[in-house]
């Protein structure tokens, strides 16, 4: 029988009530990992991903996570001991989207949330993480879902792009403070993804045949095929790749600067 790539892992996935999160987690216990599932307010979708995880034979811890609050977040790390043990994996993937308005319309309260829960929630996580795996004998991951848009800049998106930019360079800060630690570093960058995030373009053809076209495979990805890619860059298969960005875009980054 083959050993699963995860065995004996400890996983936390923020925003695993769906999309991209839900399918990261279901696919880390599959793989032999106990999974903390975490929500801001889909519980319904939370305990979905939990009952997932328990059927492919594996333990779940569900969490109530504000990422924007550091109380929080050390809250959701001390159940995570408390339940399941001493974190491995960590993917931090909970986000919120634009509010799609020019930078001299947003409003500071729409700029400060979205830095503060795409930024600023990763940074905190990450902090505990470290500090929990810290002083024990395990080896670590840490896994941040950006987005093609730390490099693809968009008008009407400062909020959302800024924090991916930034959290692309915290990962490559980490790689440079984690390399001798036993902790690896990336992000994964998903391009168009079929989730609840991208919900007004799949529900409008006409928005969902403009931004595919650009897509040089003519497609959006499926959540699981980010999944796939975490559980590459959290077993040992991916162990010396470190403070670097996977793209899962279907070839959309290739598209910059094309008809220019």
């Amino acid at each position: 029988m083959t050993e699963k790539k995860l065995a004996n892992e400890v996983a936390i996935v923020t925003g695993s009530d769906s999309g991209i999160g839900q399918a990261t987690a279901v696919a880390f216990a599959r793989e032999g990992a106990d999974v903390a599932v975490t929500y801001l307010e889909d519980q319904k979708g939370a305990e979905h991903t939990v009952q997932l995880i328990e059927e492919a034979g594996q333990k779940a811890a569900l969490v109530h996570l504000d990422q924007a609050q550091p109380k929080s977040v050390e809250q959701l790390f001390q159940t995570v001991k408390d339940k399941l043990g001493i974190p491995t994996v960590l993917v931090n993937n909970a986000a919120v989207s634009s509010v799609s308005t020019p930078v001299k319309d947003m409003s500071f309260e729409d700029w400060d949330h979205a830095i503060k829960t795409n930024l600023y929630g990763p940074f905190l996580c990450c902090q505990q993480f470290i500090r929990a795996i810290d002083g024990s004998d395990k080896r670590g991951v840490i896994i941040n879902i950006t987005s093609v848009h730390e490099e693809i800049a968009n008008p009407g998106t400062a909020d959302y792009c800024a924090a991916k930019g930034g959290l692309q360079n915290l990962t490559r800060v980490l790689a440079l403070e984690l390399g001798d630690k036993r902790i690896n570093v990336n992000n994964i960058a998903p391009g168009m993804i079929l989730t609840p995030m991208n919900q007004q373009s799949i529900d409008d053809p006409n928005a969902w045949k403009e931004k595919t076209q650009h897509i040089p495979m003519k497609r959006a990805g499926e959540p699981q095929e980010i999944a796939h890619a975490a559980v590459f860059l959290a077993s040992k298969d991916g162990r010396y790749i470190h403070g670097t960005t996977l793209f899962v875009d279907g070839g959309l980054t290739q598209n910059m600067g094309q008809g220019a």
